[in-house]
């Protein structure tokens, strides 16, 4: 919750809609991947400019024009992570840019044929990006590479062009699996290793004002590590030994980040000796590093809290020190069968509302841009379907602010393009623009959509140039095209959708608070296994939920305002979480367990706010009466009852 400081500190800085536009804390720099997008990208085209002996048209020229575009949409692709999940994004941006390509020429003529065309891909580019990542970005690559398609044209047969497109990929991919082999850790197994320095970084801030960003922080490294780890080793069907040891190593973490979490919540300063312990941990874990031989001793007295975090320690150290206990700890996942794949697959695409209309949407807005293509009198007017396959990337988030970033980058962009095409027109000089352009994008990807463009674009418009020389004079042409088709994002696939203007914050707060539910009853109720994975889905919903509030936070007002009444609230279920978590650790030392009456009278009050929420009525002002280590629990829950009736505007609530 914010305190009054806090909230007097805001009214001295820019709207939190704007902050959350332009973040102000820049990412790190990638400097492998720098170098590999700054010799990658532009390599095909150097080689075809040797060959011809100048930037001559022609057909070398055009075949490196391709070939720059394979290597531009395959190194975008991978992203930090396993090896097999580079590929799988490479192979996804290969094989729809390659479709994209093709698909494109059927739409470079005029009349509502190509219209239609545009729209059928584009609604099949927003259902396929709802599959997953991989294949969103797939589905992005095939908007793109279909806008250049209608309008990129060369001397080189369709063939050809495909084959050079093909080719260049495939260099991208020889450059990605170089970096892969020469990095010296494995993403799994630091993923893992996070999770421990997360761990002594919690410990490290009981009692300090950052313990609630580190409590976050290691919420998170959970989530990344269950996502990256357990689905890497069930798409091996667990023949990988050491991705199921890393995995028995998160499984066997769940004692101590449950005794962490109830040192946070005592106020109890935690041992330095564990401290080092847990970091002890994070080095074998990410580095192999041995353990000492000796690992900490047993407390039989002091804080029930520290008794529970030694504890943890000392589980996990037996499983890190010894290899067939880490095996021997993974839990082992079914295979899904064909039919359960395919129903999860319609769940996700034709059978989802969010799906399905988001497919219209994107239809519609490419649809209307290639009919502007079509009818505007200015030189090169596919920049206009271009630009609103770029600013309505086929995903889901905030449409507002990822047209003004889109926007506001692509304008300067193409400013930057056209200067540099007035500056060194059609010479070598070009390609050492292309490269600096190149080896920006790994970075600003990482900053945000605008800045990402600001780099992207000038690299795109320095390639058609090529391809297409046009000089200075189209700067005018190519600004009101962007313009044109950010308009045309803004108001078709924006304004005209009340349901875009908002992330689903009251469906994300009732599933937190089923989910909360769900942890209330496998604490008291449920044995060790039951507990663990009810608090993993707690603690992921309360994830999901921060996400949609800073969705919405990114919305200009009065959206952003709404959704900032709800903070305090969902703060106020994370401290409910971590009652709950404290009182399971209470009870492992020695304190009865609760009443089952009244453990059922707590869940009847947190399954009531859920329906609060749902139907947009404040709760009652009653109190829930427990005693014992269900007391602070229950006046959690009180708190957040009260909090909701505080947020609701004139007694009704509404969190969208």
């Amino acid at each position: 919750m914010e305190s009054s400081g806090a909230v007097a500190e805001r009214g001295l800085r820019a709207p939190a809609w704007l902050e959350e536009l332009v973040p102000a804390t820049p990412p790190k720099v990638p400097w492998r991947d720098v170098v590999r997008f700054a010799v990658t990208i532009p390599a095909p085209l150097a080689v075809a400019v040797a060959v011809e002996g100048g930037i001559e048209p022609g057909p070398a020229l055009g075949a490196g024009v391709f070939a720059t575009t394979g290597a531009l949409a395959r190194g975008l692709a991978p992203q930090p992570g396993p090896l097999r999940d580079r590929l799988r994004r490479i192979a996804a941006a290969t094989v729809f840019g390659g479709v994209g390509l093709v698909v494109g020429q059927y739409a470079s003529g005029g009349g509502w044929a190509a219209v239609l065309v545009i729209a059928v891909m584009s609604a099949l580019a927003a259902l396929i990006s709802a599959i997953n990542s991989a294949l969103s970005l797939g589905a992005l690559q095939l908007l793109v590479y279909t806008a250049l398609g209608s309008g990129l044209t060369t001397s080189l047969p369709a063939v050809a062009e495909v084959g050079f497109f093909v080719a260049g990929a495939a260099w991208a991919t020889l450059t990605t699996l170089v970096q892969y082999a020469t990095e010296s850790t494995d993403p799994d197994r630091t993923a893992v290793a996070t999770v421990f320095t997360r761990i002594g970084e919690l410990l490290s801030a009981v009692g300090s004002p950052g313990t609630e960003e580190a409590r976050r922080r290691l919420t998170t490294a959970l989530n990344d590590a269950y996502d990256r780890v357990i689905r890497s080793r069930s798409r091996t069907a667990g023949r990988s030994r050491e991705l199921s040891e890393l995995a028995g190593v998160l499984n066997a973490s769940a004692p101590l980040v449950e005794g962490t979490v109830a040192t946070v919540r005592a106020g109890v300063p935690a041992d330095p000796h564990d401290i080092t312990a847990v970091h002890a941990l994070a080095a074998a874990v990410g580095s192999g590093w041995e353990l000492p031989a000796e690992r900490p001793e047993r407390l039989e007295n002091g804080e029930p809290t520290r008794r529970a975090v030694r504890h943890g320690i000392r589980l996990v150290w037996n499983v890190v020190g010894d290899p067939e206990e880490r095996a021997g700890a993974a839990v082992l996942r079914d295979e899904p069968d064909w039919r359960t794949r395919l129903r999860d697959l319609t769940d996700r695409t034709v059978a989802s509302p969010d799906s399905r209309a988001f497919a219209v949407r994107l239809a519609l807005c490419m649809a209307i841009a290639e009919v502007a293509r079509q009818v505007l009198p200015i030189p090169r007017p596919y920049w206009v379907l271009l630009t609103v396959a770029i600013v309505l990337k086929p995903d889901f988030g905030s449409v507002f602010t990822r047209a003004v970033q889109r926007g506001a980058g692509t304008l300067l962009g193409v400013l930057v393009g056209s200067l540099l095409l007035t500056l060194i027109p059609r010479s070598p000089w070009v390609l050492v623009a292309m490269a600096v352009a190149a080896a920006v994008l790994p970075w600003a990807r990482a900053a945000n959509f605008g800045l990402f463009a600001v780099f992207q674009t000038p690299l795109v418009i320095m390639l058609l140039d090529l391809a297409v020389p046009g000089g200075s004079g189209l700067v005018a042409a190519r600004l009101l095209d962007t313009l044109i088709g950010c308009a045309i994002v803004l108001v078709f696939g924006y304004l005209l959708w009340p349901q875009t203007w908002r992330a689903p914050l009251d469906d994300a707060l009732r599933d937190a608070a089923l989910a909360l539910d769900a942890f209330v009853d496998a604490a008291f109720t449920g044995d060790a296994a039951e507990r663990r994975r009810a608090r993993r889905r707690d603690y992921r919903a309360l994830t999901e939920l921060q996400t949609q509030l800073q969705r919405r936070l990114a919305e200009p007002p009065p959206i952003s305002t709404r959704a900032a009444a709800w903070w305090p609230v969902i703060v106020q279920l994370e401290r409910t979480s971590d009652a709950v978590t404290e009182a399971v650790i209470a009870i492992r030392s020695g304190e009865p367990a609760p009443d089952p009456a009244q453990v059922a009278v707590l869940r009847r009050a947190i399954r009531q706010l859920e329906e609060d929420v749902r139907t947009h009525q404040a709760p009652d002002d009653a109190e829930i009466l427990a005693d014992g280590v269900l007391a602070p629990v229950a006046r959690e829950v009180d708190t957040a009852r009260r909090l909701v009736r505080e947020a609701a505007p004139s007694g009704a609530v509404r969190a969208g």
